[in-house]
């Protein structure tokens, strides 16, 4: 952490374990008797108790979405940059609440946590989560920190899915609905490279039917390779360019390095199959360091969850109809550059809603940073966002 706190951040912040006693039942049929979420919260609730806000997390992500944990941390959580005093979600309007899901590895009940039932992991005997499961959990945490109606609810990628979900499912409980870099559901593309990642871990010898945990091992090599994977989609070329290689020139045997993204670790090829390219010592880098704090069986879940996903299930394959019911605002906001979930499948989203009569608002926002690009303090997207919730305080704090 910085010597001194910046005068927008939150500061540093205790998460905190809640346990719920009442069975939650799952879409597969399978239930849940007991289990505990991990939460930050940021801000402070009103007297009405009407300004809180839940912020869903994507794949990776977690309950630490701002602040530090310690003054040893040195980077803060993974949304610093919209949640704080005078941030887009400005803490000192808002009371934040972000938590880690059900089935994650930060501190939630999960794969690597002990079955109460058999003293051991729960490991691949935890159920099958979707979006829906996990909403119905974010009620009871609701209700729980005794909020009736949230002022928005926001996410980007899975965690818009999540808000989408809110919209349909519980229409009453929220005023906003934010949803960022997001589709109505997964492409067969997306769907191939969730599996191309679930088969690393699954293939890793390391993997022992997913009981590594009883072993004392890890398939390091399989969690790797499947972040490796995502990683690549996050990005976009131009972004990969950027951080890998000068402008492009012509290629020839003096000039191999710097050339559309294509910068040597060494200055020269090693004509082996050693890492010659940044790029690649960088995916390496991330996998590994992804191995080391992320579980392989909660990894395997969070992409099933995505894959699942589709509202228009219950709705004869009709998006506008899933809508009809809501009642809160929306807004959508996309990136240019985005092809893992581009600008037109927010636009489907946005075509339902208009079809649905709903009151919404886009922004396909320029930017060079792919799918990434929703963590990141894009300017346009920054502006934007504060905004908006500008005028959502406005509602809540009057």
């Amino acid at each position: 952490m910085p010597n001194t706190v910046p005068e927008n951040s939150v500061g540093i912040v205790t998460p905190q374990c809640l346990h719920f006693d009442e069975p939650l039942l799952l879409r597969s049929g399978k239930s849940i008797n007991s289990y505990d979420l991990m939460i930050e919260t940021y801000g402070r609730l009103n007297d009405k108790k009407s300004n809180a806000i839940l912020i869903c997390h994507a794949l990776s992500g977690d309950h630490h979405a701002a602040g530090y944990h310690s003054k040893d941390e040195s980077k803060p959580g993974w949304w610093d940059h919209c949640i704080g005093p005078g941030k887009p979600i400005d803490t000192n309007k808002f009371f934040v609440v972000c938590l880690n899901n059900l089935g994650g590895c930060a501190g939630s009940t999960g794969p690597s946590s002990v079955n109460p039932d058999t003293g051991t992991f729960y490991g691949p005997d935890f159920p099958v989560v979707t979006v829906r499961d996990w909403v119905k959990s974010q009620v009871a945490l609701m209700e729980k920190l005794e909020i009736v109606q949230w002022a928005a609810v926001v996410g980007g990628s899975l965690g818009g899915m999540q808000v989408m979900r809110w919209a349909i499912s519980y229409p009453e409980k929220l005023r906003h609905a934010i949803m960022i870099a997001v589709a109505p559901k997964l492409s067969a593309q997306n769907i191939a490279f969730n599996e191309v990642a679930r088969q690393s871990i699954t293939a890793d010898p390391n993997f022992h039917n997913g009981r590594y945990l009883e072993h004392g091992t890890y398939p390091k090599k399989g969690v790797m390779l499947a972040r490796m994977v995502g990683h690549i989609t996050y990005l976009s070329d131009s972004a990969m360019r950027d951080k890998f290689g000068k402008a492009a020139e012509p290629i020839n045997s003096e000039s191999i390095a710097g050339n559309f993204g294509r910068d040597l670790r060494t200055g020269k090829l090693s004509f082996g199959l050693n890492v010659d390219f940044q790029v690649e010592s960088y995916l390496h880098y991330q996998g590994e360091r992804f191995s080391e704090r992320f579980d392989a069986n909660t990894y395997l879940l969070m992409t099933k969850a995505l894959d699942y996903f589709d509202p228009t299930v219950d709705y004869d394959g009709s998006l506008s109809a899933a809508f009809a019911n809501s009642s809160c605002r929306f807004l959508l906001m996309s990136f240019s550059s985005d092809w893992r979930f581009p600008p037109e499948r927010s636009r489907e989203i946005v075509d339902a809603l208009l079809e649905a009569g709903k009151q919404v608002s886009y922004l396909e926002i320029e930017a060079d940073q792919g799918h990434d690009a929703f963590l990141l303090p894009v300017p346009r997207y920054i502006d934007a966002f504060t905004t908006y919730l500008q005028r959502v305080s406005d509602e809540v704090n009057s």
